[in-house]
């Protein structure tokens, strides 16, 4: 019987055995490492694809498929469209075999996926930037084969691309530490998913493969439900190396019948899981990568006691996105939770709510501008190791009488747009100042150093992780000898702190909306 005749699972199972013969020319194995975690929750494994070659496992298919190109196609040359990992797969193996290669990337893909490509196509690759979508740089990347005759290299529909993948999996399978009872597999085109899914299945029948999208970026889940691949309407782009609009016709023909279920993660779920594996691991994914994770740490309940699989698929991320990842750790889910609280706006009162309610919570974010006369509501985003500790707050608030609404996730908090009534304010100072992120060290500066007749009238605070919090404090008082008796006495540094500058007239009348 012809290769080609039997069933699209046989033809990839034997395609992955012979891509062991091609791929590790270009590349070698990638280690499994156990990944500890605090607390109960499953024996988690992690493939760790991030310390390939281009950090990233796209090199096994593109370096399979181009291994197999005929003296003819190499001659014309190939032409792709990725968004970012892909392409770096083409460059290595282009300058490798010493065919030439144009990439299409649309114009958002990060700086560091760009000069990757640049690194390892060296003269063998063109990088073209266009669309401002993978399906953008897709349609341009099709148009250059129809007009050059150039070979395409699809990132993910193509038996040969899905069987390279597939080498991770046998990989895994002769690393010694399976069987696995589960493995979460990320998809974006589904090529990956499709490829490890099959081989892992051939040797242990019983494991339950779950496949992991983003909640805006799900096409395989869309195309399971339509019975056919689909596209979506839109895509979300945190996680760039998933963000596929539409899954591949081979990869979703295989993976209706290797996955059991689909699972979907939040972009907060994602950033919680990069700083899992930084903890654990002492490694940077990019958002792709942690997703498997993601979805393993959303369910770690349930899956106590199991032996679990993830694949770190890529640390491909732009050094800019990782302060984007960092502050959304813990938005959105039960370990961080913000909440705006009435008070009667009276010198004293912020600091009896921070006595009372939060006393001894550890405040990540405080924001509060005056907006009227006769009450103030500041927002606090309190994190917490123990979800608990967030459940009770509530209840501690309407003890003492505090009126209080849920925040967590409002856009106006995450942009940190403060709003500041000057009009309100009679002679005001603001304060930059540095703190030791201690307990009660930006408590005792408050305590301290401002209580009596000034008010709090701003506060734009945000905790960075570094050891030293940086906070911009406005206050107001009843008259302007207060105001000037206050900034000639108050020492420059303190217990816990250091004032750094009292802002300058420029900036003040900024922020009290002045001409």
């Amino acid at each position: 019987m012809n290769r080609d005749d039997l069933p699209l699972d046989r033809q990839l199972r034997q395609e992955i055995l012979f891509a062991r013969e091609r791929v590790y020319r270009f590349g070698k194995a990638t280690p499994l490492e156990r990944l500890n975690l605090p607390g109960p929750g499953p024996e988690i494994w992690v493939k760790r694809e991030d310390l390939s070659a281009v950090k990233s496992y796209k090199w096994r298919g593109a370096c399979n498929r181009m291994a197999m190109l005929t003296r003819a196609e190499a001659a014309r040359g190939v032409v792709t469209a990725s968004a970012g990992n892909h392409a770096q797969g083409v460059a290595l193996a282009a300058r490798t075999l010493a065919i030439r290669a144009r990439i299409y990337m649309p114009r958002s893909t990060p700086k560091v996926k760009q000069n990757a490509v640049r690194h390892h196509g060296g003269e063998f690759v063109e990088i073209h930037l266009s669309g401002d979508s993978y399906d953008e740089a897709v349609s341009a990347a099709r148009a250059d084969e129809a007009a050059s005759g150039a070979v395409y290299v699809h990132a993910y529909d193509d038996l040969k691309v899905m069987a390279g993948q597939g080498t991770l999996a046998d990989e895994i399978v002769l690393s010694g530490h399976g069987p696995f009872d589960a493995a979460y597999l990320q998809i974006g085109g589904g090529g990956l998913a499709a490829g490890v899914s099959t081989w892992l299945k051939t040797y242990w029948p019983d494991i339950d493969i779950v496949g992991v999208e983003g909640v805006g970026q799900a096409s395989m889940k869309a195309a399971l439900a339509a019975g056919k691949p689909v596209a979506l309407d839109d895509v979300d782009l945190f996680c760039d190396g998933t963000a596929v609009r539409k899954a591949g016709e081979l990869p979703f023909q295989i993976c209706r019948h290797t996955l059991s279920r689909i699972e979907t993660v939040t972009n907060a779920e994602v950033s919680e899981a990069i700083r899992a594996l930084w903890e654990g691991l002492r490694c940077i994914s990019e958002p792709s990568g942690a997703m498997g994770l993601a979805a393993v740490l959303k369910n770690r309940e349930a899956l106590a006691g199991k032996r679990v699989l993830v694949v770190l698929c890529g640390a491909n991320v732009d050094f800019l996105q990782l302060g984007l990842i960092a502050q959304s750790v813990g938005m959105g889910n039960k370990t961080s939770r913000t909440l705006r609280v009435r008070i009667p706006e009276r010198a004293g009162t912020m600091l009896e709510l921070l006595d009372t309610c939060f006393e001894g919570l550890d405040i990540a974010d405080f924001q509060y501008g005056k907006t009227d006369a006769l009450e103030a509501w500041p927002a606090f985003t309190i994190h917490a190791d123990d979800p608990a500790v967030l459940d009770a707050l509530p209840a501690k608030l309407d003890a003492h009488g505090f009126a209080w609404e849920d925040l967590t996730g409002a856009v106006d908090i995450a942009f940190r747009a403060i709003p500041l009534r000057g009009d309100l304010l009679k002679n005001t100072a603001f304060l930059r100042l540095d703190f030791y992120e201690r307990p009660g060290a930006l408590h005792d500066f408050l305590d301290r150093r401002i209580r009596g007749n000034a008010s709090l009238c701003y506060f734009n605070y945000r905790h960075s992780g570094e050891r030293i919090g940086r906070a911009l404090i406005g206050l107001d008082f009843p008259s302007p000898y207060e105001r000037d008796a206050l900034l000639m006495t108050i020492p420059r540094h303190g217990e816990g702190y250091r004032l750094c500058e009292t802002v300058d007239e420029a900036t003040q009348k900024r922020l009290l909306g002045q001409p």
